[in-house]
């Protein structure tokens, strides 16, 4: 029983790790998209200032200027999407540790009852050899 228990303990702490590493990959991708998209930011502005033309719908608008657009507003609507799988991995999350916890617990509880029959068991023999020395004398 003992190694059956350590192994599931061991498989829920992997399972929570994973989930940790899949949170911290959505998080990171969330923060390089929001970055990439600042960055984009500041080429248009610099573009339509080069230009002096800020209007998207003027005919002569910067060519470069509306695929950085295009390219930001992709960025920022994968960066919203990732914002719910995050969502998603952080309960996924907070379920594995929730599943650790209840074997940590179980296994806790397993041990404290075998300890508990063998305080029993000794206490047992214990009272034989009293008996036994009792009834000697």
């Amino acid at each position: 029983m003992k190694s059956r228990s350590e192994s599931l303990i061991r498989l829920k702490k992997f399972q929570v790790d994973e989930k940790r590493r899949q949170v911290a990959q959505i998080e990171m991708m969330i923060s390089d998209f929001e970055r990439m998209a600042s960055e984009l930011d500041q080429q248009i502005e610099i573009e339509q200032t080069k230009t002096g033309i800020s209007d998207v719908a003027h005919f002569a608008y910067s060519t470069f200027a509306k695929a950085a657009l295009t390219r930001r507003d992709n960025l920022l609507n994968s960066a919203s999407d990732m914002k719910g799988k995050l969502e998603a991995a952080q309960d996924g999350l907070a379920e594995a540790l929730e599943d650790l916890k209840k074997v940590e617990l179980l296994d806790q509880r397993e041990h404290q009852r075998e300890k508990d029959e063998q305080l029993k068991i000794e206490q047992q023999e214990y009272d034989e050899i009293g008996r036994l020395r009792f009834s000697r004398q």
